[in-house]
C-alpha cells in the first residue's frame, strides 16, 4: 500500500515538474499544433466542397497526436544529454514514476492541443455535438499516453542522434495510413489492408463516428477497444524499458 502510494506521489511530483516546464514553453505548445492549423485554415475549406469538417478535424487530431505525443521522447533525449536524467536516477523517486509523470504530462499537452484545433474547427464551420467532442477528447488523451509511453521508451534505447530523423519519418507514413486526409477505402487493396495494421485508423474512425453523433456503434467499440490494448501494450513496454536503463 505504501509502495503504491509513493508511486503516485512521485507521479505527482514529475507530472508536475513537467507540465511546469511546457507552460513555460508555450510557444513549443502553439508550434507542436501549428501545421495541423495551417492544413485546417489552407487545405480545410478545400476539404469542405467534397467533404464535412466532422472528417477532416479528426484526421487532424490523429496527426496532432502523432507528431506531439509521438515525438514527446525528445524530452528524453534532451534531458540524458543535458545530465538531468542521470540525476533523477539517484533520487529515491520510483522508477516508474519517471516514465509516468513524463507521460501524463505529455498527455496533458496534446489534449491542449486537441482543444485548440476543435475550437478554430468551430470558427470555420464544424458542428460537432459536446457529447461527441469530449469523448474524442477522452479517447485522444488515451492515445496520448500511449504514444508517449512508446517514445519515451524509444527514446532510451535508440541513439540520441538517430531518433530526430528516424521517428520524424516514421510519423508521416502512419498519418498517410491512418486516413487522415483521404479515405483509405479509395486506396489499393494492399494500402488498405496495411493500414488496418496500424492503431490510428481504429482510432480516427471512432472519432469520426463520435465528431457526427453515432456513440454506440461497432466502430467506435472497436476504436476504444484497440487505443485502449494499445495504451496497455506501450506502457507496459515503457515501464520495462526505463526500469531497464535506470536500473
Amino acid at each position: 500500500m505504501n509502495g503504491s502510494m509513493g508511486v503516485v506521489r512521485d507521479t505527482w511530483l514529475i507530472f508536475r515538474h513537467n507540465v511546469r516546464i511546457a507552460l513555460r514553453q508555450k510557444a513549443g505548445i502553439v508550434f507542436g499544433v501549428l501545421q495541423p492549423l495551417l492544413y485546417l485554415v489552407l487545405f480545410g475549406p478545400l476539404f469542405a466542397t467534397i467533404g464535412t469538417w466532422e472528417t477532416l478535424i479528426p484526421g487532424l487530431l490523429v496527426q496532432v497526436g502523432l507528431f506531439s505525443a509521438g515525438l514527446s521522447g525528445f524530452g528524453i533525449v534532451f534531458d540524458a544529454g543535458a545530465g538531468v536524467l542521470d540525476r533523477l536516477r539517484v533520487t529515491p523517486a520510483h522508477r516508474v514514476s519517471l516514465l509516468l509523470g513524463r507521460v501524463l504530462a505529455s498527455s496533458l499537452t496534446l489534449l491542449i492541443q486537441s482543444i485548440m484545433l476543435i475550437a478554430v474547427g468551430y470558427a470555420f464551420g464544424l458542428r460537432a455535438a459536446l457529447p461527441g467532442v469530449l469523448l474524442a477528447l477522452a479517447l485522444m488523451t488515451l492515445l496520448g499516453v500511449s504514444l508517449a509511453a512508446l517514445s519515451n521508451a524509444i527514446a532510451l534505447v535508440m541513439d540520441p542522434d538517430a531518433f530526430a530523423p528516424v521517428m520524424s519519418t516514421a510519423v508521416v507514413p502512419l498519418v498517410l495510413l491512418s486516413g487522415a486526409f483521404l479515405p483509405m477505402s479509395m486506396a489499393p487493396g494492399w494500402l488498405d489492408a496495411l493500414s488496418r495494421l496500424t492503431p490510428f485508423r481504429y482510432v480516427l474512425e471512432a472519432i469520426r463516428e463520435l465528431f457526427v453523433g453515432h456513440y454506440a456503434t461497432m466502430t467506435v467499440v472497436v476504436g476504444v477497444a484497440v487505443t485502449a490494448v494499445f495504451s496497455v501494450v506501450c506502457v507496459s513496454v515503457g515501464t520495462r524499458v526505463f526500469n531497464r536503463e535506470n536500473a
